[in-house]
């Protein structure tokens, strides 16, 4: 279940997969379920292949879901 208080982010920032479920009030594989199915879409840092999310993409997720 993803947290009802609205995640405090700021929207150009990129945040980790660890921030980014905390911040959610969800588990990672809960996170990689919704990734996987394209409900949040990562960005792709190019130098060390891993994922973050914009603060902007945390928001409109969140807003989609709760």
């Amino acid at each position: 279940m993803i947290t009802g208080i609205k995640p405090n982010v700021n929207e150009e920032r990129r945040y980790s997969v660890p921030e980014t479920y905390t911040l959610l009030g969800i588990n990672r594989k809960t996170l990689m379920k919704y990734t996987e199915r394209q409900q949040i879409i990562p960005v792709v840092h190019s130098a060390n292949n891993r994922l973050y999310y914009t603060g902007k993409e945390i928001l409109r997720f969140w807003n989609a879901v709760s």
